[in-house]
């Protein structure tokens, strides 16, 4: 079964939109794992606009699934947080400063040599390491050559297309995925999948080990409830 990894970084801007604690990060992560979730993912920014860097030292005490951390690798003060703390999974994504969003996976070709020396760091401590690829043959074929664990296909792409035709959506993506199967990398995914996109990815995508949802999950944890919505999206998943 493809696992579920929650991403809580809408909680963290909730906290930090009043100050003090509330929401209490670290409970909401360890009620997300009690519901059911089978990861936590945090992306740490430069100016912690919303998780702290001092939040994934909490969490890594006291979480029992796997600790995810993203981010840019190009901060050595990121660097410095993974390797302090040493996730089941770092996440290395292309964000410059100031991004909203992550918005596109790394030129895998062109910043080759940068990622196997960042790459190689991460694995000597034992971390798995993922990276942030967009659905192309050709940048797929890059991180293989990378020495990168797993890649993440980034599905913004895709959840924008999938109304319209989805089965045009989600073609680049059996295209990747298949060619990451050939070469052995392990397919992580992410970005606005969501309650009604994530079933049809989830069961088109050969060899998808885990999604990462932090947006669509936690907006719709305010109408149906956080416990019933990472139910509801690990149901997506189910026999996949």
């Amino acid at each position: 079964m493809t696992k579920l990894s929650v991403n809580i970084n809408k909680i963290a801007t909730l906290r930090n939109s009043r100050g003090g604690n509330n929401p209490d990060l670290v409970k909401t992560a360890l009620d997300i794992e009690r519901f059911g979730s089978q990861g936590i993912t945090v992306h740490p920014r430069p100016d912690e606009r919303h998780i702290r860097y001092a939040d994934v030292f909490d969490l890594k005490k006291v979480i029992s699934t796997e600790l995810n951390i993203e981010g840019n690798c190009t901060e050595q003060k990121f660097v410095d947080l993974v390797l302090a703390n040493k996730p089941a999974q770092v996440t290395l994504v292309p964000d410059v400063l100031g991004q909203i969003t992550s918005n596109h996976g790394w030129n895998t070709i062109k910043h080759a040599a940068y990622l196997k020396e960042m790459i190689a760091v991460f694995k000597k401590a034992n971390i798995r390491v993922s990276i942030f690829v967009d659905p192309v043959v050709e940048m797929v074929e890059g991180a293989a050559a990378t020495g990168t664990d797993r890649i993440e296909l980034y599905t913004e792409g895709y959840a924008k297309q999938y109304h319209a035709n989805k089965e045009a959506a989600i073609r680049p993506y059996i295209i990747a995925a298949k060619k990451a199967n050939e070469l052995n990398l392990g397919i992580n995914a992410g970005h606005d999948l969501d309650l009604q996109n994530l079933k049809y990815f989830a069961e088109n995508i050969p060899g998808l080990l885990e999604v990462s949802i932090g947006h669509a999950l936690i907006s719709d944890a305010l109408y149906l409830g956080l416990e019933n919505t990472v139910q509801l999206y690990k149901r997506q998943l189910a026999n996949t």
